[in-house]
């Protein structure tokens, strides 16, 4: 196995890693920005190094910075976590040409699930669902119409190198659309790099599910079942949960058959998700891989028992999954609220600033993802996401009672947070029978906020 693992991310995540590495004694080194230096992943390493900074530009975007410092260290392996350059092709292939594994898929891989347009090609090959649209990127504004006629409105450009809402337009009709696909692409030149564009046929209000694949190097490989993601703001996931309480059991099969054959068309390896989105008649289709562990990954950990840093890991190093599909079985469910340092009230504006009092829930059911500690100072240079408050239960009924009594338990002082948001959230009908989609946010935010 691995004898020392660079960590080259922040926060919750790089947390959660170094634990599963010293759960495999596995030498931790953390690296840190300048802005980070008393944050709980440089403190619990067992190694820590300074790579520039606050900025992400200079710091954990820093390639030539991080490997150097694996290279000082005699790191073996890279773990990228989320975000930063986990999904960086030209990272993955550095590491591979230093002789540093990267943990997670090939930096080919990367590039071609990462590129969205092509990774609608690939899917298409593999008679994966996929959503009306172009065959991959659109070159010109006189092709989007000519597309967007032939598919009809209303459409969604999306961009190619995109994630995360970014570079992302609905057009509802012709005479929007040059000036929507210029936007867009403008914004997507700025966030990636790449001002590539493709569209696809915009379904109103969807449910948004995910499955979580795990793929050796020896050609196996299996899903993890799927996580609800429909409850969204802007694109940004705010509520997740295993299993989904939407769905019948055909048609998890059917998609749980459809993300694998996704992956097998690939030949993935390493940890996955294939996303899809499923209409008002249940029906599927593909939207994207992402090739990354995610940050709701603990619900399907609750739910299966599978350790999927740990499974990342051993994949990465060689390892044989010793999982077959037949193994995998859900066990209760599991519910994921991420905690935003955000104020709901006036339009979720982030907020910096230092923790005067914290307190996370405990018992029976509940786990807590998070760097926060009293005194802590949450810089403003970075995500929101301060904390993942997660709950299990024999049932989603009690995972949610769960939930409920966990979030109500929980202290933040010194800064705004989304925990009243949360809450309210939970105790709409809506979330409690099940019945609700990527938009519910959205057109019901105000009644929300009055609950």
């Amino acid at each position: 196995m691995f004898g020392k693992i660079l960590i080259a991310n922040r926060g919750e995540i790089a947390l959660r890693i170094i634990r599963a590495c010293k759960e495999m004694n596995i030498a931790t080194v953390s690296v840190y920005s300048q802005i980070d230096k008393e944050s709980l992943h440089v403190k619990l390493a067992d190694e820590a190094i300074c790579i520039g900074t606050a900025l992400p530009k200079d710091s954990y975007l820093n390639i030539e910075n991080i490997i150097s410092a694996a290279v000082g260290v005699g790191a073996d392996a890279i773990h990228p976590g989320f975000g930063f350059l986990a999904e960086n092709a030209k990272f993955a292939r550095i590491c591979e040409e230093c002789h540093i594994a990267f943990i997670g898929p090939d930096a080919k891989m990367i590039e071609n699930m990462g590129d969205k347009a092509r990774a609608r090609e690939l899917m298409i090959k593999a008679k994966v669902p996929v959503v009306p649209g172009s065959k991959g990127a659109i070159s010109t504004i006189d092709e989007a119409k000519v597309i967007a006629k032939k598919i009809g409105y209303p459409v969604i450009l999306k961009a190619s190198a995109g994630g995360g809402g970014r570079g992302m337009r609905i057009v509802d009709k012709e005479d929007e659309l040059e000036q929507l696909f210029l936007t867009a692409s403008h914004e997507a030149q700025l966030a990636f790099g790449d001002g590539s564009m493709y569209m696809e046929k915009y379904i109103r209000n969807p449910r948004h599910i995910e499955f979580q694949i795990l793929g050796d190097s020896f050609g196996n490989i299996i899903h993890l079942g799927e996580r609800d993601c429909s409850m969204q703001r802007r694109h940004q996931k705010v509520i997740e949960e295993s299993p989904s309480p939407h769905i019948s059991d055909d048609v998890r099969a059917a998609m749980g058959e459809a993300a694998v054959r996704a992956a097998q068309s690939v030949n993935y390896k390493n940890a996955g998700t294939v996303e899809f989105i499923l209409d008002a008649d249940n029906s599927f289709y593909f939207i994207e891989m992402n090739t990354r562990i995610q940050v709701e990954h603990p619900v399907t950990e609750m739910v299966t028992g599978i350790d999927l840093i740990k499974e990342q890991i051993r994949i990465a190093y060689g390892e044989k999954l010793c999982y077959t599909q037949d193994d995998i079985n859900l066990v209760g469910a599991a519910i994921e609220c991420r905690i935003n340092a955000e104020n709901p009230s006036l339009n979720f504006r982030p907020c910096a600033g230092t923790i005067t009092a914290l307190h996370f829930p405990g018992g029976r059911g509940v786990r807590v993802e998070s760097n926060m500690y009293s005194g802590y100072t949450i810089p403003p240079t970075y995500d929101s996401m301060i904390a993942k408050i997660i709950t299990f239960g024999k049932d989603r009924a009690e995972a949610l009672s769960i939930m409920k009594r966990a979030l109500s338990e929980t202290v933040i002082e010194g800064i705004d947070n989304n925990i009243e948001f949360q809450l309210d959230l939970l105790h709409t009908k809506a979330f409690e029978e099940g019945c609700f989609n990527t938009s519910y946010i959205e057109q019901n935010l105000d009644e929300i906020l009055e609950v």
